[in-house]
């Protein structure tokens, strides 16, 4: 008999003769190519990119949009028609009509403002609610109830009392839902939708466990009791198993998945400028840990890059331009927070940041958006550089302490001053505007495929 033949064993399974069982399955070296993969777009700064608008123009050729992590504090806004629709918790994908939007277990869902942003935007003509799925058992999102929201303004008064500063969270009870899922006694969407009186006796026993941190806590257990079983009945049609969904999704048919990322790299709880950064992953590993997805099924995933930089809230800012510059791209950019309704802190492009956050998520390509805030400016900078005592640093610093100390070398680019509005290709755009745009793609080693121009869909060049 020879080394590789192979004979019937007493239970029916074939061995070789050393009575080894052969294997059926695959070997790993010889791995099954996923069927379908997830297309991913993300923040690259620190958030307010502009990711709602790549995402609604990705998303009309889409069969499944998918939300992967945060909650109502981050904000989206897309233009469809001359009408401005504002997204928090629904995925931005609600616009085409054909695609199913997926609401993933990686994000915290605070039910009043979930179907109060459906009603809003239904008025609008669009945002049907009835289109949605959310995740049910084995993983469904935590949910974020009122009495967090109150912990989080506590949180964020005690820190200015004793620290003298504050985060400049969006006190919309994010921080304190994920605390409450760390602790593993928060409660989640399949808790609500199964049996009721279970949910309430454990919903009391959360409530008065903040209670007891914060006596002074004013809410209405009552009320919100109340409220949360009215909404059980119309929640309980969305939901669905989401490990079952996504697996078959992926392994299925054909289709054209997209994940669209809230916040950005630089708030990533991890990643991010800590502390002043959000509560959950937004970066690209987010993606597998907030839906289920195994990481060889992300494929493209794509960053968004605002052509200057902006801020919400106190942390440090290195190209921040507290001067007329700012001022100016303030203003012509409307820098106003769609959640908090905050003054956002503007400042040159950092490629130094943004580069950072490519070795983190490894950007497939880029989206630039709004180019044409800078159309007024003569000279145009770009942050290329950090040195911190006359030194250079080698890398992006993880300690906050010392990115408020770097200085900025900066590559100076003549500006266009014309109006890049009208451009539809790359062609269209003046030289100047061109270079700017090949330098970015040159320093970071990554193309920009889209570039953007106005708040409308058709504002969008798409390069290749």
């Amino acid at each position: 008999m020879s080394s590789d033949s192979t004979m019937a064993n007493g239970n029916g399974r074939e061995t070789v003769p050393n009575g080894e069982p052969v294997l059926k399955r695959r070997r790993e070296s010889d791995p099954q190519e996923p069927r379908n993969k997830v297309t991913v777009v993300l923040g690259a700064q620190w958030g307010d990119e502009g990711k709602g608008k790549v995402v609604d123009l990705l998303a009309m050729d889409a069969d499944i949009v998918c939300r992967c992590q945060g909650g109502n504090n981050a904000g989206h806004t897309v233009v469809v028609d001359s009408v401005e629709y504002d997204f928090h918790l629904l995925p931005s994908g609600v616009l085409n009509k054909k695609a199913v939007s997926f609401i993933g277990n990686g994000v915290v869902i605070h039910l009043p403002g979930l179907f109060d942003e459906a009603e809003k935007n239904l008025q609008k003509g669009k945002g049907n609610i009835w289109e949605y799925s959310l995740i049910d058992d084995p993983v469904c999102p935590p949910l974020v109830f009122n009495f967090h929201q109150a912990v989080d303004g506590i949180q964020e008064q005690q820190r200015q009392q004793q620290e003298g500063k504050n985060l400049g969270t969006t006190k919309k009870g994010i921080g304190p839902a994920y605390s409450s899922k760390a602790a593993r006694n928060g409660l989640r969407v399949c808790d609500l939708v199964s049996d009721f009186k279970v949910f309430e006796e454990k919903f009391r026993m959360l409530a008065d466990h903040f209670l007891t941190m914060y006596p002074k806590l004013n809410v209405d257990i009552d009320g919100e009791l109340k409220q949360l079983k009215d909404y059980t009945e119309r929640l309980r049609p969305l939901v669905t198993d989401g490990v079952y969904f996504m697996h078959k999704a992926l392994n299925g048919p054909s289709k054209k998945i997209l994940v669209e990322g809230a916040n950005a790299a630089l708030l990533d709880i991890d990643f991010g400028t800590y502390p002043f950064v959000t509560s959950s992953n937004c970066t690209v590993g987010g993606v597998c840990t907030g839906l289920g997805v195994p990481p060889s099924y992300v494929g493209r995933v794509y960053g968004v890059v605002k052509a200057y930089t902006t801020r919400v809230g106190v942390g440090a800012f290195p190209t921040e331009q507290d001067n007329e510059t700012g001022d100016l791209l303030q203003s012509r950019g409307r820098e106003i927070g769609v959640t908090t309704g905050r003054r956002r802190r503007c400042g040159w492009l950092d490629l130094i940041l943004v580069r950072y956050a490519h070795m983190v998520n490894g950007f497939s390509a880029i989206a630039l958006t709004k180019l044409d805030i800078l159309d007024t400016l003569p000279e145009i900078k770009v942050g290329v550089a950090y040195k911190v005592d006359g030194k250079p640093l080698p890398s992006f610093p993880a300690n906050m302490d010392v990115l408020t100390r770097v200085s900025v070398d900066y590559q100076t680019f003549p500006g266009w001053c014309c109006s890049t509005e009208d451009a539809r290709s790359f062609k269209d755009l003046p030289s100047q505007a061109q270079n700017y745009i090949q330098f970015i793609e040159d320093f970071l080693q990554v193309p920009v495929k889209w570039v953007g121009v106005g708040k409308s869909r058709e504002s969008m060049i798409k390069r290749f």
